[in-house]
């Protein structure tokens, strides 16, 4: 699995270089997990080489941008809890080179018009660097505004190509075409199926662009795409045609570039209509067993594309998820491990560059830009992770399987 999976990243990375609960977006007063330490978080290599300026105090300015609310509330509440765990830990620990974090994170409900509203909210705020946004196509409106006022942009989650277009833009996440590239070969190299439909949402640029990868590896790992069926914002309450389709055709595997809601949906009218293929998906799918009122057995053995798992054994994963647990109840899902990796990937490259609180936004991403293909982190989506300078990070995927109502690594 490592070896194909490594192939499809540096293969996806050389072409094109994963994605997008109810609070108050305003509250970032959550308290620092008892007993957490800085020294169980993300190790970065040499983030300090270089930055020999010292910040003797101040506070940087650190905006945040997801749904809290919404249909995909489950991915930006996510990222603002993890995003501010990791601002506490570090913050508790002495701050970047003595300054504090101050985090202010606001509610975008996947919705790019509202997205480009809390950029300038955050603006306003006199933010530094922006952690956001979560889901792809409001990141992909505001990295239009980032890009414009030289802001510098780590989203953790925003995966569509054009996401981060401009050389202030970074992510934590892989882009959609290594999804669809992996996704393939995963399914052909591990013989899951050689008849294969797709269900996707042709007016969100996440899973269009997924399913597009996936239609052009496809054939290479022997994979037929018997159905091949899109829907809309407008249209994604009622899949029975789709499912139809699929199992008219004699689809064994169901794959699903989607996001969670529809998916639940899916899967609920396939059990009803007695459809029983395989299904999977990417990152989108993650968040499925927290959806209201769905029933979790329906989800058993999908499987999905995704950096992380929380009943990983490693020490790393194994303390962010106590740590996560202590502070707001839940268990964490691989976009709170994207978001917290993203703000001590935003650590080490203030450290490595030297960057002060006292100077301008845009000083500071003109300093970012570079430090940022100079750090590499040991995180919780990622051994070694380092970015190349067209802002993709270069780090193994991995897969996890739903396996007694919990997501199992694979």
């Amino acid at each position: 699995m490592k070896r194909f999976l490594s192939v499809a990243v540096a293969s996806a990375m050389v072409a094109a270089a994963l994605t997008g609960c109810g609070g108050n977006p305003s509250d970032n007063s959550a308290a620092p997990a008892e007993g957490t330490q800085n020294s169980e978080a993300p190790a970065a290599d040499g983030a300090a080489e270089g930055g020999a300026a010292s910040a003797e105090g101040g506070t940087f300015r650190v905006g945040g941008i997801g749904p809290v609310t919404g249909a995909a509330a489950v991915y930006g509440q996510a990222v603002k809890n993890a995003a501010q765990l990791a601002v506490d830990e570090i913050n508790a620990a002495g701050g970047i080179n003595g300054a504090q974090i101050e985090f202010n994170f606001q509610d975008d409900e996947h919705d790019a018009e509202k997205a480009v509203n809390a950029y300038n909210t955050l603006k306003d705020w006199d933010m530094q660097v922006l952690l956001g946004t979560v889901t792809s196509t409001p990141c992909t409106a505001v990295v239009e505004k980032t890009h414009e006022d030289n802001m510098f942009h780590l989203t953790p989650s925003g995966s569509a190509v054009e996401s981060i277009q401009y050389d202030n833009a970074f992510r934590v996440c892989f882009s959609d075409p290594n999804q669809g590239t992996a996704s393939a070969q995963y399914i052909g190299e591990n013989g899951l199926a050689k008849k294969v439909a797709v269900i996707y949402n042709s007016s969100d640029v996440y899973s269009s662009g997924i399913y597009q990868t996936f239609a052009a590896e496809a054939g290479n790992q022997g994979l037929e795409i018997v159905s091949a069926e899109a829907f809309t914002a407008d249209s994604n309450t009622d899949f029975s045609v789709q499912l139809q389709k699929a199992k008219d055709a004699g689809a064994e595997l169901v794959f699903l570039p989607i996001y969670y809601t529809e998916a639940s949906i899916i899967l609920g009218q396939a059990n009803k209509m007695g459809y029983e293929p395989t299904f999977f998906g990417c990152d989108g799918l993650d968040g499925i067993l927290a959806v209201e009122d769905f029933d979790t057995s329906l989800a058993e053995g999908v499987m999905l594309l995704t950096p992380f798992a929380a009943d990983a054994d490693d020490e790393l994963t194994q303390n962010f998820v106590k740590a996560y647990q202590d502070a707001f109840g839940d268990v964490p899902n691989q976009f709170a491990a994207d978001a917290y990796d993203g703000i001590y990937a935003i650590k080490a490259a203030i450290e490595k560059a030297g960057v002060t609180p006292d100077m301008s936004a845009s000083d500071i991403c003109d300093a970012l830009k570079v430090s940022m293909t100079e750090i590499s982190i040991d995180g919780l989506t990622g051994l070694g992770m380092t970015w190349g300078a067209d802002g993709e990070p270069n780090k193994e995927p991995k897969a996890v399987k739903i396996t007694d109502g919990a997501y199992t690594a694979m």
